[in-house]
């Protein structure tokens, strides 16, 4: 994707524009491309790197330069001689000199270091096993859907903290989220459980899903409180 290139970068997005981002990677060589779970991490000429997070709904394509633009304004443009990157919704962009450096384990790593993960997960001991999924310092590439669905498959509730869990527990969860998520990049294709289905029966024990915030950001977690102990 344009490595190796000079870009002409832009943020047509107004939200993507007041980060600034657009105005310090134009006129700089993208030098590497790297897949971190959801994130993407570009690094340019100069020792920055930006960090993509896509959350639920970006994406990055790749197109023709010049080709015109339907459905709304793009967050960021990278433009090289013959083709272009195009980021949609990605309401993440954090632009430093640390970004790789700063993320977990890669939960899509080939294949992931669950021994890794286990050991950052258990630098804060008290925290909930839900909220502590979603830190990408700690596991990189869990989002809101895999916590959910990962947590059920697993028979682990989110509420519980990670002190409380035991290894083989941690690994469950872990392995059910890296299966998840593989299967869904290898085939493009989500399966939920419980994901948004707060009021609805369990898949399981027929128990209604129930929901409410979780951690400082405030994800909805979603899980049962019959068969997630």
């Amino acid at each position: 994707m344009l490595v190796g290139e000079t870009v002409e970068v832009e943020s047509p997005n107004p939200r993507a524009a007041a980060t600034g981002v657009a105005e310090q990677l134009d006129g700089r060589r993208l030098e590497r491309v790297e897949a971190v779970g959801k994130n993407l991490v570009l690094s340019f000429e100069g020792g920055l790197v930006l960090r993509s997070h896509l959350r639920m709904s970006g994406r990055w394509t790749v197109r023709e330069r010049g080709s015109m633009t339907r459905g709304g304004r793009p967050w960021l443009v990278l433009r090289g001689r013959g083709r272009e990157a195009v980021l949609w919704g990605g309401p993440v962009l954090e632009l430093n000199t640390r970004a790789v450096r700063g993320l977990g384990p890669d939960i899509l790593g080939r294949p992931p270091d669950f021994d890794a993960m286990l050991s950052t997960l258990r630098r804060d001991r008290r925290r909930e096993i839900g909220d502590a999924l979603l830190d990408q310092r700690l596991v990189a590439g869990i989002g809101n859907l895999w916590k959910a669905e990962a947590l059920w498959r697993a028979r682990v509730s989110p509420w519980r903290r990670v002190g409380e869990l035991t290894g083989e527990e941690l690994r469950t969860v872990l392995g059910e989220a890296a299966r998840l998520m593989r299967r869904s990049v290898d085939t493009g294709r989500e399966a939920r459980s419980i994901y948004r289905k707060a009021g609805r029966p369990c898949p399981r024990c027929r128990t209604p899903i129930l929901s409410r915030g979780q951690g400082d950001a405030n994800r909805t977690a979603y899980w049962c409180p019959s068969c997630q102990a």
